[in-house]
């Protein structure tokens, strides 16, 4: 990865946690490692955790960002929130996976946010 296109992607992280707490929720952990996985966002609101999952784009060739998060990406995602779990977790919390989508176009930012975006993987 290019620096240009990590500095892109951890733009693209910042403009989803602001947006998430103009949202009601509060950002627990950015870019929590787990090995050579990570959480792009940890975030709660109610007793619910999210794990997050940024993707972040300057246009839209390659698609709708939010379609970018494959099944790998999504069991990456799985064993990264195990670990935080295993780590941080209280019990009567609930836990689901989400994606942000970030598109930056023409100089406006548009922002989707996709709550339960998809259950728990298969390994």
């Amino acid at each position: 990865m290019t620096t240009t296109t990590n500095d892109f992607g951890e733009l693209g992280e910042r403009i989803a946690a602001r947006w998430l707490e103009r949202s009601g929720y509060r950002v627990l952990a950015r870019r929590f490692r787990a090995g050579r996985r990570d959480i792009d966002l940890v975030v709660e609101r109610e007793g619910l955790i999210a794990f997050v999952e940024v993707k972040a784009r300057a246009g839209e060739a390659f698609g709708d960002p939010v379609e970018a998060v494959h099944r790998r990406k999504q069991r990456s995602l799985w064993r990264s929130a195990q670990a935080w779990i295993g780590r941080h977790g209280r019990s009567g919390e609930t836990y689901r996976f989400d994606v942000v989508g970030v598109l930056v176009r023409d100089r406006r930012v548009f922002v989707r946010h996709v709550a339960a975006a998809f259950d728990s993987p298969v390994a």
